[in-house]
């Protein structure tokens, strides 16, 4: 099935991301982990890929174990960082020859250690690029790019941030998945302007339920993303990840209801390489997935 597809009226489309593991012991119990999710009927799976192929092992790694393991559909992120564009057709051909369906583009952060991105001597400077690259050369893979509901952290303005984005779509790109948000209002704000920018592709959004108030402030501040003062006040109740995990959890539940009720096109869950809050999350807001 092509990418937007699933995002189409009368389906609500469902997706998980995962991250390479570090350890064989840590590959197992992800597998444990993917196993639990597949309960969800997801449509499929997102791996993500280190900077300048980093990960690449264990990245194509889950990828195998995703496609022959589990039958799963899958996506793998794809970043310009560190890599020439021969680098990037090599990791390309790879990746289709395991079978992959879809590819995650993106420009990718500046590596540990940088403060801004740096072009790759014959490499990629920007997302368009490479979601061109695609289209052009592997027009069998879907295509899925990143959107801002408050804006990437480097961009100018929102103005600016809207028309590179416009530009990744206008390139070929099937469907644009959020970062990660926690005022449903920057979302709805968000798509309202992507329609009157053009942007015609499904913008689903990007949930990640709350797993510790330490490891959240982390998060969002890596990304620029705000977190409701309410919910850190809440968070802050208790010194307890038990607690806090709860909080977590009943907030994602409040949130996904109300984009459910506002119409979303389906979901996509930052689920950490855990089932756990996303299972519960997902029994409260969509049991008969």
């Amino acid at each position: 099935m092509r990418l937007n597809e699933f995002f189409k009226p009368g389906h609500l489309g469902l997706s998980f991301e995962v991250f390479p593991t570090k350890t064989d012991e840590a590959f197992e119990t992800l597998m444990g982990t993917i196993g639990e999710l597949k309960e969800f009927k997801p449509d499929f799976f997102t791996c993500t890929y280190g900077a300048g192929g980093s990960t690449r092992d264990r990245t194509i790694q889950i990828i195998e174990a995703l496609k022959n393991r589990f039958s799963q559909r899958v996506a793998s992120h794809l970043t310009c960082v560190g890599s020439t564009v021969e680098q990037l057709r090599d990791y390309l051909d790879h990746a289709v020859s395991l079978g992959t369906d879809y590819i995650v583009a993106l420009r990718g952060d500046p590596p540990k250690g940088q403060s801004e991105f740096q072009q790759t001597v014959g490499g990629l400077r920007y997302a368009n690029e490479l979601v061109s690259l695609i289209k052009s050369d592997y027009p069998q893979l879907g295509i899925a790019v990143a959107g801002y509901p408050e804006i990437h952290q480097e961009a100018p303005s929102a103005q600016v941030d809207l028309d590179n984005l416009k530009r990744k779509v206008d390139s070929g790109a099937d469907i644009v998945v959020t970062q990660l948000f926690y005022d449903n209002q920057d979302f709805y704000r968000f798509v309202d302007q992507c329609e009157k920018a053009g942007i015609r592709v499904p913008i689903v959004p990007g949930i990640l339920p709350i797993l510790n108030l330490k490891g959240i402030l982390r998060f969002t501040q890596l990304c620029k993303a705000k977190l409701p003062a309410s919910l850190i006040e809440k968070l802050s109740e208790k010194d307890d990840e038990a607690w806090q995990s709860k909080v977590g959890v009943d907030y994602a539940i409040e949130q996904v209801s109300d984009l459910l009720q506002h119409g979303i096109p389906g979901m996509h869950f930052y689920v950490l390489n855990r089932s756990d809050s996303v299972g519960r999350v997902l029994q409260a807001v969509w049991p008969n997935r």
